[in-house]
């Protein structure tokens, strides 16, 4: 598979090729540049050979396919009756927060994090708790536990991004322990986002906090998706596991006539990501992993006013860039190198000085995309 090539996207309905003008380079949305993998292409012309593209439910194939690849991956043994179909992850966060949180609870969420889940329980008028990261002395994010207690003692949920956008920090499982075994001792529900759980760099793996005891099992409501690692966000398909069948019945109650059933197309797509797809993602993760290592070695030479903690997972790099003294770097990089990054802003209140840029691209465009940062800057 080349991953070296370019694809024309403009014209396409691409959000993330329509948002801007075509002279700015877009490297923002989550969404990687990547073709998709072939078994999933093969996958859906097969199903196209049928003329019927009615609503849909989850075949049992997938169901156990899901099943196999959890256990597989992550050593988390879950029963087929306890996956349930979205539309998306952001759906399944916001059916978790209006139908399991009670009116008034906090919800504990950990920042900078990732707009939607930052924003998502004020759609339900529900108080943000926030508990903010500081980067340790090895530029690492460990949970500050202490503060998790306080915060967890004004809340009635947890929102988990793990592994976390946008700093790309993949959790430990002694670290995710205590974050579950605080929240089983303060009985606070746990809606984990798991969608990057297989973008992993330098040999990691990745723990669902759900998988580490019973306990915590009990009360956790995990969301996955193909999306991000295989590239097809846009046949809009999730799953969340939910182990504990009173939670899962009440979780199912929240769709509300709003959370409809999955399309016919996501399905099948998923189903081949997960059955067929790990060639293809094995490749891709040892390219962003090179291409993230690029990155770190330009800002390193070539950027002394911008700063990056090395992600661990995902295809994002969250830049500090508070040393350019610039008063909106996101707005300057737009107007003076024509290059879209996402606002800091976006991620958290105290984020102004960061933006987020999305090196899951082929590596020309990441090179044409800080040459023109650089000329910028030069220009200033």
């Amino acid at each position: 598979m080349d991953l070296n090539s370019v694809y024309q996207r403009l014209n396409t309905g691409s959000k993330k090729w329509s948002q801007y003008p075509e002279d700015v380079l877009p490297m923002w949305v989550a969404d990687m540049d990547f073709p998709v993998a072939e078994p999933i292409v093969m996958a859906l012309r097969n199903r196209l050979e049928h003329p019927l593209l009615g609503y849909c439910v989850a075949q049992d194939s997938l169901r156990q396919t899901l099943v196999d690849h959890l256990a597989r991956h992550y050593d988390w043994v879950i029963e087929p009756e306890d996956l349930v179909f979205l539309p998306g992850v952001e759906p399944g966060v916001n059916m978790a927060l209006n139908t399991l949180v009670p009116a008034g609870g906090g919800v504990l969420v950990q920042t900078p994090n990732y707009s939607p889940l930052l924003h998502a329980p004020a759609h339900w008028k529900l108080p943000r708790v926030d508990l903010p990261f500081r980067a340790d002395a090895n530029g690492e994010y460990p949970t500050d536990l202490e503060a998790l207690q306080r915060g967890l003692a004004r809340s009635r949920a947890l929102l988990l991004s793990n592994p976390h956008n946008p700093l790309g920090k993949v959790f430990e499982p002694e670290e995710l322990r205590a974050i579950g075994e605080a929240c089983v001792q303060q009985d606070v529900l746990i809606v984990s986002d798991e969608i990057h759980a297989d973008i992993l760099f330098d040999g990691r793996r990745h723990t669902p906090i759900a998988s580490l005891s019973a306990e915590i099992a009990e009360r956790t409501i995990t969301l996955m998706s193909a999306s991000k690692a295989w590239n097809i966000a846009g046949l809009k398909t999730a799953f969340a596991v939910v182990q504990n069948a009173a939670l899962r019945e009440r979780f199912n109650n929240g769709r509300l006539g709003l959370v409809d059933s999955v399309n016919a197309l996501g399905l099948e797509a998923t189903e081949a990501a997960y059955r067929l797809g790990a060639d293809w993602l094995a490749q891709v993760n040892a390219y962003l992993q090179d291409n993230r290592d690029y990155l770190a070695q330009a800002l390193q030479t070539r950027f002394p006013g911008i700063r990056m903690n090395l992600p661990q997972s995902t295809y994002l790099a969250w830049l500090d860039c508070s040393a350019l003294d610039i008063e909106h770097p996101q707005q300057f990089f737009l107007e003076h190198a024509r290059v879209a990054l996402s606002d800091g802003l976006e991620f958290g209140a105290e984020c102004g000085q960061f933006v987020r840029l999305n090196f899951g691209c082929p590596r020309s465009m990441l090179e044409e995309a800080l040459a023109r940062m650089e000329r910028s800057l030069q220009r200033r």
